[in-house]
C-alpha cells in the first residue's frame, strides 16, 4: 500500500550548490511561515558553527504543504567530510533532489551522493540551480550530469530522470532551460509526479530504522526514521533489535511521538507507515538499530558507512597552563565527550590510546575532526590535539595508504606554480581542460599530501583558486612526503610578551603573538620560513642604563602578528608538537619543553638510537 500524502526526499549536492537556500524557498513557498514572518537567511543552518561557516554540518528534517500533499525534506551536508551523515539519511526517503551549480557542474560530492542514491535505487529529480549566473552554463552540465549517470551504471529508469531549473535564491524554477520561471510549482509538482509515495502495509505489525539520533534534555534520546510498516503510538511495548547484532534485543516503549510540522517537531498520539516520525523514550537506541512490534521482530539492514581515513590522539591538556581556562579538563570527561559523539556521528570511530590519558579518534578527513574540536572547546573542554595522520593499511602484505581525487579550478597564469606544487606532494595529473575563464586540473594524491595544502595553494592562486576532494580508494604507499618546509620560533621562557622581545624575535620570521600574551617554555610563537626551529627569548625587556644615546628612545614598530584559525594551526602542526585547545585560547606547543631535552632527543634521532 502507498501513502500517497506524503512524499519524502533528501537533498544531495556538492558543498556551496545551494541545497539549503533551496530547502529554505521549499519552505517559505510550502505556507510553512505566516505571510508576514520574517525569514532568516539559511534558516536551516540551526547551528552557530554553521551559520559561521556557511555550511551545512549535520541533516535536518523539516517539511512543508503542496496542495493536500506533506513533502518531508531532508537537508544534507555537501563537504565529503560529512559525507556519513548523506549516507544513514537516504535510508529515510524514497527520492533526492540532486542539486547542481550551473557553472561548475557534477563536482566530487556530486559523484559521490549520486552512487550513493542510484545503489540505493531512489528516483532522482535533476535541479540545476544559480541558473541566474552570469556565466552559467546550463546546457553543457545537462550533458555533464548525464554522463555522471551514465559512468555510474544508472538502469534506464534512473537516466530518465526530469531536469529541473532553478534559482533557489530568487524562489522561481521551470522544467524548461530557457524560461525562467516564477515560483517553484514546476518543482513541486515534478517531486509529487516523479518522487513515489512511501510503500508500507499499515495493517502489519510495525517496523522502524533509525536513521538519526538526537538528545533532548527534557525527553532524553529522540530516535528519528522513516516508519517502514504498519502503525505506531504513544504508549506501545516495542522491541530494539539490530540487523548486524543478533543478540541485541531490548524491550522498551514509545513514551511521546512527534511528527515534522515546518521546522518544528509537534506531538501526536499515532502514525502511519510512510511517515518520518521522531520517537522518545529509547534510551538504549543507536543509529542502524530497528523498532519493531512485540509480535514480530524482524530488523532492518543498514547502510554501510564508509570508513574513516584520518586520525589525530586526542589527550588531556599538560602544559604549565593547564586547567585556567577550561571547565572540564579531566580524561573522564574527554573520555565520555568523545565516547558520545561517535554514538551521534557514525563515521567517527574512538578508541583508548596506549595511557589512560589518551585517545585515538578517527574521522573521515580534517574538516570532520576540526568541527569535533571546535564544538568541544566551545561546550567548555580544554584538551591536547596531536597532528592529523592517514591511516595506514597492509592490503595483499603491500603498505598502502589513501589517494584523494583532487579537483582544481585556478586561473591560467598559476597553473606551473600548482603543478610543481602537486609534484612536490605526490600528485598525479589524471586531467586537465579549460572550464570557463579557468583551468581545471584533476589529480590523484595521497591525502596525507593534501595536510597544509590549503593555505598554500590559495596564496600561490592570490585566492581565486578553488579546491575540491573526495576519497578514491587505497593505493601502494607513495614514498615520503617533505610536509613541512618551514620551521617554529619556540619561545624560551615564561612571562608576558614584550614589545622588546617580539621587536627582536620578528626578524627571524613571522610571529603568531603580540605584545601582553602569556606564553611558556617551548609554546611555539612564530614561523621560521627558512626552516629549522629557533628559541626567541620573546619576554626580553630592554637593558637600563643612566647612559643616553641617539635612537635608543626611538618607539619600536611591530609587524601585526599572522591569527591562527584552528585549521591553521592543524595545517601548522608537525610531528613534535601538540596544539593546545582551551575555550578561550589555540597555542601549538612542542611535545618536549624544556629546550635542552629537546636537543638530546634530536639528537639521539640523528644517531638511530631511537
Amino acid at each position: 500500500m502507498e501513502n500517497k500524502m506524503i512524499r519524502n526526499v533528501a537533498i544531495i549536492a556538492h558543498v556551496d550548490h545551494g541545497k539549503t537556500s533551496l530547502v529554505n524557498e521549499m519552505l517559505k513557498q510550502g505556507n510553512v511561515f505566516r505571510n508576514n514572518q520574517v525569514v532568516e537567511d539559511r534558516v536551516m543552518d540551526s547551528n552557530d558553527l554553521e551559520r559561521e561557516r556557511g555550511i551545512t554540518i549535520l541533516s535536518k528534517n523539516a517539511s512543508c504543504v503542496y496542495g493536500d500533499i506533506k513533502i518531508n525534506v531532508v537537508d544534507t551536508p555537501g563537504h565529503a567530510d560529512f559525507g556519513g551523515e548523506v549516507e544513514r539519511v537516504l535510508k529515510m526517503v524514497d527520492g533526492v533532489l540532486l542539486v547542481v551549480d550551473a557553472y561548475e557542474g557534477p563536482m566530487p560530492q556530486t559523484r559521490f551522493v549520486l552512487e550513493k542514491a542510484l545503489s540505493l535505487k531512489l528516483k532522482v529529480v535533476v535541479v540545476v540551480n544559480k541558473i541566474d549566473r552570469p556565466d552559467a552554463r546550463v546546457k553543457e552540465v545537462i550533458d555533464e550530469v548525464l554522463e555522471l549517470f551514465l559512468e555510474l551504471d544508472a538502469d534506464e529508469d534512473q537516466l530518465d530522470s526530469p531536469f529541473v531549473f532553478a534559482s533557489a535564491r530568487q524562489g522561481i524554477s521551470s522544467t524548461d532551460a530557457g524560461v525562467m520561471g516564477t515560483d517553484l510549482k514546476p518543482l513541486f509538482e515534478t517531486i509529487i509526479n516523479h518522487i513515489p509515495a512511501p510503500q508500507g502495509e499499515v495493517n502489519e505489525p510495525m517496523k522502524m530504522l533509525i536513521s538519526s539520533a538526537e538528545h533532548n534534555e527534557y525527553v532524553g534520546k529522540l530516535a528519528v526514521g522513516k516508519l517502514e510498516r504498519g502503525k505506531v503510538r504513544v504508549g506501545q511495548n516495542v522491541v530494539v533489535c539490530n540487523y548486524h547484532d543478533e543478540s541485541k534485543k531490548v524491550k522498551s516503549k514509545i513514551v511521546s511521538l512527534f511528527v515534522y510540522d515546518g521546522l518544528k517537531r509537534v506531538p501526536v498520539e499515532s502514525a502511519e507507515s510512510g511517515e518520518i516520525v521522531c520517537v522518545a523514550g529509547l534510551e538504549d537506541v543507536t543509529i542502524g538499530d530497528t523498532i519493531c512490534d512485540e509480535a514480530q521482530v524482524e530488523p532492518i539492514e543498514f547502510v554501510k558507512i564508509a570508513e574513516p581515513s584520518v586520525e589525530m590522539t586526542f589527550m588531556v591538556n599538560d602544559s604549565p597552563f593547564a586547567g585556567k581556562e577550561g571547565k572540564f579538563v579531566t580524561s573522564r570527561h574527554l573520555r565520555d565527550r568523545l565516547y558520545k559523539e561517535a554514538v551521534k556521528d557514525l563515521s567517527l570511530r574512538v578508541e583508548d590510546g596506549d595511557t589512560a590519558e589518551k585517545f585515538k579518534v578517527r574521522g573521515r578527513g580534517e574538516m570532520h575532526l576540526s568541527i569535533l574540536i571546535e564544538n568541544m572547546r566551545r561546550d567548555g573542554y580544554e584538551f591536547q590535539v596531536s597532528q592529523p595522520k592517514v591511516l595506514i593499511k597492509v592490503i595483499d602484505g603491500v603498505k598502502c595508504e589513501p589517494i584523494d581525487r583532487l579537483f582544481l579550478d585556478v586561473p591560467e597564469d598559476c597553473v606551473g606554480t600548482v603543478m610543481n606544487k602537486m609534484g612536490v606532494r605526490k600528485g598525479d595529473l589524471q586531467n586537465m581542460a579549460p572550464h570557463g575563464s579557468r583551468m581545471r586540473m584533476e589529480f590523484l594524491i595521497p591525502s596525507r599530501g593534501l595536510f597544509g595544502f590549503k593555505s598554500d595553494f590559495l596564496t600561490d592562486t592570490r585566492g581565486e583558486g578553488i579546491v575540491n576532494s573526495i576519497f578514491f580508494e587505497y593505493q601502494p604507499y607513495k614514498g615520503e612526503i617533505n610536509r613541512r618546509e618551514f620551521g617554529a620560533l619556540i619561545a624560551h621562557e615564561t612571562g608576558k610578551a614584550i614589545v622588546y622581545g617580539l621587536y627582536n624575535a620578528q626578524e627571524r620570521g613571522e610571529l603568531f603573538i603580540g605584545a601582553g600574551v602569556d606564553v611558556y617554555g617551548g609554546m611555539v610563537v612564530g614561523t621560521n620560513p627558512k626552516g629549522g626551529d629557533i628559541v626567541v627569548n620573546v619576554c626580553k625587556t630592554k637593558h637600563l642604563s643612566n647612559c643616553r644615546a641617539s635612537g635608543s628612545d626611538d618607539a619600536l614598530r611591530l609587524t601585526p602578528p599572522r591569527v591562527m584559525s584552528l585549521e591553521d594551526c592543524i595545517e601548522f602542526l608537525g610531528d613534535d608538537e601538540y596544539m593546545e585547545v582551551t575555550p578561550k585560547s589555540i597555542r601549538i606547543r612542542k611535545i618536549i619543553l624544556d629546550h635542552n631535552m629537546r636537543m638530546r632527543e634530536r639528537g639521539k634521532m640523528l644517531r638511530g638510537e631511537i
